[in-house]
Order: C-alpha cells, then sequence, then structure tokens
C-alpha cells in the first residue's frame, strides 16, 4: 500500500470519530461543504507558493492539498481507488482528446 492509499484509508477511519481528538474528524463534522471550503483554502495556499518559486514552502503545502483533497473526497464517498481508476482510465489518452470526449 502506496503512503495516499494509507493516508486514505486513515482518513476515512476517521468517519464519525471524536472531533475533539482528531483534526479530520473535526473537518467531517463540520460537513462535506467545510471540507471542500479547506482543500480551495489549501490548494490557493500551494498556488501562492508555487507562484513565489519557494520550493520547501510549496512542498508543505502540496502535502496539506493531498490531504485536504482526500478529505474532501472521503466527505463525499468517493474513494481513491475511484479517483485513480479513472487516472487509469485516462492514461494514454491525449488530454485534448480526453476533454473533448466529456462534451
Amino acid at each position: 500500500m502506496d503512503t495516499l492509499s494509507r493516508l486514505y484509508t486513515t482518513i476515512a477511519s476517521r468517519k464519525g470519530a471524536d472531533p475533539d481528538t482528531s483534526w479530520t474528524a473535526k473537518l467531517f463534522a463540520k460537513g462535506p461543504e467545510k471540507c471542500a471550503e479547506k482543500f480551495g483554502e489549501e490548494a490557493i495556499e500551494a498556488i501562492i507558493e508555487a507562484v513565489k518559486g519557494d520550493r520547501d514552502k510549496l512542498t508543505t503545502e502540496a502535502a496539506d492539498v493531498l490531504y485536504h483533497l482526500l478529505v474532501m473526497l472521503a466527505a463525499r464517498d468517493v474513494t481513491l481507488d475511484q479517483v485513480l481508476a479513472e487516472l487509469d482510465r485516462r492514461e494514454g489518452v491525449s488530454g485534448i482528446a480526453e476533454k473533448a470526449g466529456r462534451g
């Protein structure tokens, strides 16, 4: 099991946990909309660090983005395996062709 899979498993296990003992449970308790909002905040912070060119801070913010993306997915019962399967489906397909196929 890779790092993202382990992290997703841990995140999913926090659903219904005591919000006083887990940051992840606290996010879940606030609802999927708050989880999405937090993901957006972290994405903006990563963008800022990318524009500044600070590799260390970008690395930290990118880790936050991945964590909060997984929380957002779990809040809406979308599994990491489902997302990975979608990426597998797209592998080897031109991004232009893939986007046109969604149309």
